[in-house]
């Protein structure tokens, strides 16, 4: 999670022939990328420019694509975000006319979150589509997979949905590779700050994915207590295949955990409540954002999840009355998007984000003129965002979230919901 800024230093060697494909309307020599700074909400101006070979582009379309879980247990927890991603694409072309004179077509493969399926889906979008940008790639696993052919091909790996620290550790190696959701390590940070502060001398079980998004929770949480008010009595892993979670979640018990930070997805978070109720277990919850959706409730009660704590930057999808998600709402509805969730907020956001860096490339639309133009994106704020939480990007950051609202759960009329809580919490980087 980089808080506040997403940057993205370009390929200047083995990529610059690739990408300087450029060709601007009635002009001999290649004009330079506007980079202005300050952003607004996201909007869809520029006039068209013409174009040389630059792959994804025609005169009236810019041809975007995804991968992500559209089937399985995954998809069905997922999938809605690249929908509703398109159905914001869909809402611009209709009241925008696209961006650049040209209509978003937003093309989805599967990659059921596998790196093999993901691998075979991204060479279809770039190979046999030819899009200009993968944009909004979902999963950790699947993404590790496909993100060094991306940054070889000199292909924008824009506004990635994976968390997993590595995707922005090695912004020179990876220089294509931009992170839009929040990076795991740093989401843990802000627990165990809060756990030394609020929970001093309890002790802590974590119960984590033996995957990169599991195993960042876990540093996250480890480099960021206070060994001397908080010790970690028990780390339990589990494979992303695993039947059950019980016998983990008795360990954590057994070894006197007081406090129970999960870097587990909806399904096994679920599971692992639940278990922890059978066994007369019930320690203060820590669950990473990957759960801060109301889908969460589909699978275990509210009641057994009330005070768990978890981080989100956006307004949540229930606030009906706040101006920003009554529109969300709207665009779903009357351009195919799913149901209005915090997961569909977020998706929404990603779109406004894209549109608002390729509106910065109509004079330099290439893929270079797409890195430089997100360089350029500075404290961007839309009216989905909290206050006081902004996107920034530059050559040396390149995740956009820094910020964070701790967020718990609340029951209403016997119903699971979400109750922001606390101050806007800034990721202060490794000591």
């Amino acid at each position: 999670m980089k808080m506040a800024s997403v940057g993205m230093t370009l390929l200047v060697g083995m990529s610059l022939a690739l990408l300087v494909i450029l060709a601007v309307a009635c002009a001999e020599e290649e004009e330079e990328t506007p980079t202005p700074s300050g952003t607004p909400t996201a909007a869809a101006t520029g006039t068209p420019t013409a174009t040389a070979e630059v792959p994804g582009i025609t005169p009236t379309e810019i041809i975007l694509g995804v991968d992500a879980p559209l089937t399985g247990g995954m998809g069905a927890v997922y999938r809605t975000i690249p929908e509703a991603t398109k159905a914001y694409f869909d809402y611009i072309n209709d009241t925008q006319g696209g961006v650049c004179g040209r209509k978003i077509v937003y093309k989805m493969e599967d990659n059921q979150m596998d790196p093999a399926k993901a691998a075979e889906a991204v060479r279809k979008l770039v190979e046999q589509d030819e899009v200009f940008a993968i944009v909004g790639s979902l999963g950790d696993v699947p993404h590790g997979g496909v993100w060094d052919y991306l940054n070889e091909k000199g292909v924008p790996d824009f506004l990635l949905s994976a968390g997993a620290h590595k995707f922005v550790a090695d912004p020179e190696g990876h220089p294509w590779t931009i992170q839009m959701i929040p990076d795991y390590r740093n989401e843990a940070t802000f627990f165990g700050n809060y756990i030394s502060e609020n929970l001093p001398g309890k002790k802590v079980g974590v119960l984590y994915e033996n995957q990169p998004f599991g195993l960042d929770g876990l540093e996250g949480t480890k480099m960021s207590l206070d060994p001397d008010k908080n010790e970690v009595v028990s780390e339990q892993s589990y494979e992303s295949t695993a039947v059950s979670v019980r016998s983990q979640v008795a360990n954590m018990k057994s070894a006197g955990a007081e406090v129970a930070v999960l870097y587990t997805t909806p399904g096994y978070t679920a599971q692992a409540v639940k278990e922890a109720d059978k066994l007369g277990w019930q320690p203060d919850w820590f669950i990473s954002y990957v759960n801060s959706d109301q889908m969460l409730f589909q699978f275990v009660s509210a009641e057994l999840l009330e005070g768990a704590i978890t981080t989100q930057i956006y307004k949540l999808a229930t606030w009906t009355d706040e101006p920003a998600i009554a529109e969300h709402h709207r665009i779903m509805r009357e351009y195919g998007g799913p149901s209005p969730t915090n997961n569909t907020v977020y998706a929404q956001s990603l779109g406004e984000v894209a549109v608002e860096v390729l509106s910065r490339t109509c004079d330099n639309l290439t893929r270079q003129g797409l890195m430089d133009a997100v360089e350029s994106l500075t404290d961007y704020h839309s009216d989905l965002q909290l206050d006081g939480i902004n996107f920034s990007f530059g050559p040396d950051d390149h995740t956009a979230i820094g910020n964070a609202r701790l967020l718990k759960v609340i029951v209403q009329d016997g119903k699971g919901d979400w109750e922001y809580f606390g101050p806007v919490l800034t990721y202060e980087g490794e000591e």
